[in-house]
């Protein structure tokens, strides 16, 4: 019997069927069962066959990131509605409840504005900014969470600061603005500076990104911008001691 040997090269997760048809002389023909997937997968195809091998055989190969375009967008679609039509978890009297996310993030409810608006946000021990996606954003990682609405709240006041964030993985750009935010109906900072982001890069996408915002934990020296920590807060505020 002779033998023949196949390597595909490719990155793919969602299944679909390859066939490779030898001719009498042993040349391979790569075939698609689902044609539309031929120009997306890139799958280039080594092949070493015995003399006079004949014959038919299917190698199941896998599109990049699971699905094709639209149905990629389809999918990205549902899992942002499902997200901003979440029933958010209600501030305590004085805790904030974090959900742990496969022990990568935690993330928790603030409400930031008059009256507030609530957003979820990674409480992060290793920066001192809050922010929360601007309604201004465009970017696909903002539009796929809440957008923090400035007229929609009375106690908001704006700003001409700007400001830029680097993160280890992750980038925002935004306007800085002034306003009350609740971590729980006991602890309300008033007046806290936080960033309304109108760029955020794709590390802030569904799904990696269960989270609208970040909730800085550390103090104001390693806060970007000058501003005002919301941990200095708590403890000029008398809510943390």
């Amino acid at each position: 019997m002779k033998l023949a040997s196949v390597a595909i090269a490719a990155v793919f997760h969602t299944a679909v069927c390859a066939v490779v048809k030898l001719d009498s002389d042993g040349t391979p023909e790569l075939e698609f069962e689902d044609l539309t997937v031929v120009g997306q997968t890139g799958a280039k195809i080594h092949t070493t066959f015995g003399d006079g091998v004949r014959g038919d055989f299917k190698i199941p190969l896998y599109l990049k990131d699971g699905l094709d375009p639209e149905s990629k967008r389809q999918r990205r679609a549902e899992r942002s509605r499902k997200m901003k039509s979440f029933t958010e978890q209600p501030l305590s009297n004085n805790t904030a409840i974090l959900t742990n996310v496969k022990d990568y993030y935690y993330y928790g409810y603030i409400g930031v504005g008059n009256p507030p608006q609530k957003f979820s946000v990674v409480f992060d021990t290793g920066s001192s900014n809050v922010w929360v996606p601007g309604e201004a954003c465009i970017s696909d990682a903002c539009n796929e969470h809440r957008q923090f609405k400035n007229a929609g709240s009375t106690t908001f006041q704006p700003s001409p600061q700007k400001i830029q964030i680097q993160y280890g993985t992750g980038f925002i750009a935004g306007d800085v603005g002034t306003d009350t935010v609740q971590v729980s109906k006991s602890l309300v900072l008033r007046n806290q500076s936080f960033a309304m982001t109108s760029q955020e890069d794709k590390t802030f996408e569904l799904p990696r990104s269960q989270f609208d915002g970040l909730f800085g934990l550390g103090f104001t020296g390693g806060a970007e911008g000058n501003i005002r920590s919301p941990v200095d807060s708590m403890v000029q505020e008398n809510v943390l001691k």
